[in-house]
């Protein structure tokens, strides 16, 4: 028997889940899987050979500051992401999920790719550096549309029992791209001299993403928008202006988004992202070695991350939520204090314990997010908030680790400030309600 639920002071019941094909609902994660794929391989690529990109973009000036200009790049194009995220949330709740994802992926592919074809400093001096950073800030703003419209895509197909298991492939998604960046950048390290890393080896990557992207399209093209989304089309509920509305009546729910995205943001690019370097350059570990610790960590992280949508599924988001942050608050510093000095093995066992913790924030997040906003406004809330969280703590966090540790000297300062966003998530999910169980808010 359907559940009550209350609509106005009275009670109704809720409407019927819309019967989707399993051969749909296959072809709907694999479109929802390769953009973010695509995006994080991008992400990975950028980031693991940070080292090798300061050395071609900046090489007049010292290799710390060359790497903090190469990450100061790297922040600066996540400053666009909350603009994006409002300009793809409309598309997305005014023209259509499918539409918004597809011009998304397109940008994004043409974007990496560019940047693979890009001179260096040594042919065209200061024209190479700005435009490395215009191409990432046109990657910023149409990623800014992948992971939420993603999400939202997978949700308004998923039956409302399985939804945390379904969506849970989002954040694994980008998981995969990390791995396949950490996997090719090994090998590439392993394979090149420095000499060719620098004239060729960190443009591979970035060529795959075209074709990449090319797949995309053309899976996202071939699927109907989401029950969801025709059922307002149907009724006439579209919204015109979709931000003003969200602007207007769901104040609450972006806050509460906003603060429990940070833990996701600041956890995601300092572990997955940025510790391959911190090891290098903290820690005194060559690129392999690594790269090695990474990708092991990735693969138990993608592994845990469905197991986490399950959990959600069974006993909460706010519960999986409230647990991350606390366990972060407790167990970041202890970890971080154990990398100094510590051998290989014992390096990849930390790396697996912090992307444990990661995935009880990150296989659950999506799903929430998704959940506190009604369907009219779905896109929009959850892009603006979750991009305006990245785009503040996220992006900048590799230079700002990079940052703290060189005004205060301590190698712990990333620990500490990863401590200060699981505060915030804490606060943030305390505030709000739990969302498991129940049909999508129209």
């Amino acid at each position: 028997m359907a559940a009550t639920v209350a609509v106005g002071g009275a009670y109704s019941a809720p409407p019927r889940e819309t019967e989707v094909a399993p051969s749909v609902l296959r072809k709907v994660l694999t479109a929802s899987f390769i953009g973010n794929f695509v995006e994080w391989f991008d992400y990975a690529s950028y980031g693991y050979f940070a080292t090798v990109i300061a050395v071609v973009f900046f090489p007049d000036i010292a290799p710390s500051a060359a790497l903090m200009a190469t990450f100061a790049v790297f922040a600066i194009s996540f400053i666009i992401r909350p603009l994006g995220g409002i300009i793809w949330g409309s598309i997305g709740d005014k023209v259509g999920r499918r539409t918004a994802l597809s011009w998304s992926i397109l940008i994004m592919s043409g974007a990496t790719t560019a940047i693979a074809l890009l001179p260096g400093y040594n042919q065209i001096g200061m024209l190479a550096p700005a435009l490395l950073l215009l191409i990432r800030m046109v990657q910023g703003f149409s990623a800014s549309g992948e992971y939420a419209g993603a999400a939202s895509f997978i949700a308004e197909y998923s039956p409302v029992r399985k939804r945390g298991f379904y969506t849970s492939i989002v954040p694994a998604s980008t998981a995969a791209g990390l791995l396949a960046g950490s996997l090719m950048s090994a090998t590439l390290f392993w394979l090149l001299s420095d000499a060719q890393m620098q004239s060729f080896g960190w443009r591979l990557p970035f060529l795959l993403g075209l074709p990449l992207g090319l797949v995309g399209i053309y899976i996202r093209l071939r699927l109907e928008d989401t029950p969801k989304f025709r059922e307002l089309e149907q009724q006439h509920h579209v919204q015109a202006m979709p931000v003003r509305e969200l602007f207007r009546d769901y104040r609450p729910q972006i806050l509460i988004a906003f603060g429990v995205t940070c833990l996701n943001a600041v956890g995601f690019y300092l572990i997955l992202s940025y510790m391959p370097t911190y090891l290098i350059t903290e820690m005194g570990m060559g690129e392999s070695e690594s790269f090695l610790a990474a990708s092991i960590s990735l693969a138990v992280y993608i592994g845990l991350i469905f197991l986490m949508g399950i959990l959600s599924d069974r006993f909460g988001r706010k519960t999986a939520l409230i647990t991350a942050s606390l366990l972060f608050m407790a167990l970041t510093v202890p970890l971080f204090s154990l990398l100094d000095g510590a051998s290989l093995g014992t390096i990849i066992l930390i790396q697996i314990a912090f992307g444990a913790l990661l995935t009880i924030n990150d296989g659950t997040l999506p799903t929430f997010l998704t959940e506190i906003f009604p369907t009219k406004v779905r896109f929009s809330g959850f892009a603006f908030s979750f991009n305006s969280a990245n785009a503040l703590f996220g992006g900048t966090a590799p230079f700002v680790a990079t940052g703290l540790i060189a005004l205060t000297g301590s190698k712990m300062a990333p620990a500490w400030y990863l401590v200060a966003a699981a505060a915030v998530a804490l606060i943030a999910m305390i505030a709000s309600r739990e969302t498991a169980g129940k049909p999508l808010a129209d």
